[in-house]
């Protein structure tokens, strides 16, 4: 009986190593081992109240992917682009990753939206896949070496926002509205303070009532401001914003992060009715009409209208070019990258690109994108207009 055992247990490791090189270990192709193209994955919403923003990135990507394609793909090797739809439901993440991984894939755009995101980040780590997020802009989701970010990193948006700030109100006297009892609130806020030139003066006011709906001493106290700072979401900041539009001056400008983004749409917020110019950091102008930003815009809509166009798909666009131009650096330089490479040993090809100072260049999303051994993205932040003062 024993010896049965032995044999039989003998069998299954034969099988396993002769079938996955492993039984799926990172280290050997795997899955991967019957690509005829470079296989790119990535879960998002593609169903449900997030939708929008999951599908923004797949037919970005797949706009990205086509256009590659269609000029030879890398060395004459095509990508193909594999969604799955996580809902925005992280507990769907173990299921949409192996799922991806039997597909075959080799690289990844990780996924549309943080919870999730802290899933996928994990489980991606333990394989050795490289991914870079266009939109899940949590602080820890790039925490592990295999993971970076296109798009700004919720705390890391404090320091952009001063970089803004310093250069263009430099020896001002400026605003700044938070909650002070929020990760994200605060987090951009203390980021920004530390990073704000010492010739910016701030008055500051903060609430922590997560309910609030009386905001009149806080626009007491920056009624006099001509910018004001607003790292908060866009519930409170649509209520701050109504109380105050009489009393703030109607030639300053609102100026909040990526909470802000959907402000112009909330129902029961007229945001016409709003004197003051209401603006976010950005690192895409949907309204662009010159330049690559522009190119994308009349690609995106001519193919898939406007109602998704969005920040998310725009950062997906520029992921894969950006993976693109990585493998074609990585080759140019003399490392050979098969068709049928396992994920974990393009992770290491790309891990030294992106850690060695690749640059990105002339991308809809910013020019000279680099990326920090954080995985945190470094390009410039634009002031994205939602509405211009009346």
């Amino acid at each position: 009986m024993r010896f049965t055992k032995m044999i039989a247990l003998t069998l299954v490791a034969v099988l396993c190593l002769g079938l996955f090189a492993g039984c799926g270990a990172s280290g050997s192709k795997g899955y991967t081992a019957n690509n005829t193209e470079y296989v790119i994955g990535v879960s998002g919403p593609l169903t449900g109240g997030a939708a929008m923003y999951g599908q923004a990135v797949v037919n970005s990507a797949q706009i990205a992917v086509d256009e590659i394609n269609a000029a030879g793909g890398l060395n004459g090797i095509k990508f193909k682009l594999v969604a799955t739809d996580d809902m925005h439901d992280a507990t769907k993440i173990s299921t949409n990753y192996s799922s991806l991984l039997e597909g075959g894939m080799q690289l990844s755009l990780g996924t549309v939206t943080t919870a999730p995101g802290l899933e996928f980040k994990n489980l991606s780590a333990d394989d050795n896949v490289f991914f870079l997020t266009p939109s899940a802009s949590g602080d820890d989701i790039p925490t592990n070496p295999n993971g970076y970010q296109m798009c700004f990193a919720d705390g890391n948006q404090g320091k952009v926002a001063a970089e803004f700030v310093n250069a263009n109100f430099s020896g001002q006297t400026i605003g700044a509205f938070y909650k002070a009892d929020e990760a994200y609130s605060k987090g951009i806020y203390d980021q920004f303070k530390a990073n704000l030139d010492s010739s910016v003066t701030v008055v500051e006011t903060s609430f922590t009532d997560a309910n609030a709906t009386d905001f009149a001493t806080q626009i007491d106290t920056l009624k006099d401001c001509g910018f004001i700072f607003m790292p908060t979401y866009y519930t409170p900041a649509s209520l701050f914003m109504t109380q105050a539009k009489d009393i703030v001056a109607a030639d300053a400008v609102y100026y909040g992060c990526d909470g802000f983004d959907g402000i112009d749409n909330i129902e029961g917020f007229d945001i016409t009715t709003i004197p003051q110019s209401v603006t976010m950091l950005s690192h895409f102008n949907s309204k662009a009409d010159s330049g690559v930003a522009k190119e994308f815009i009349d690609k995106y809509v001519s193919k898939y209208g406007k109602e998704t166009l969005n920040q998310f798909g725009a950062s997906a666009y520029d992921c894969v070019y950006a993976l693109y131009g990585a493998m074609k650096a990585a080759i140019d330089a003399g490392t050979e990258i098969p068709v049928d490479i396992s994920a974990s040993d393009l992770c290491d090809i790309l891990k030294a690109q992106f850690e060695g100072g690749y640059t990105f260049e002339n991308g809809v999303t910013g020019d000279k994108i680099t990326w920090e051994k954080t995985g945190y993205v470094n390009k410039s932040a634009i002031q994205y207009v939602i509405k211009e003062a009346n």
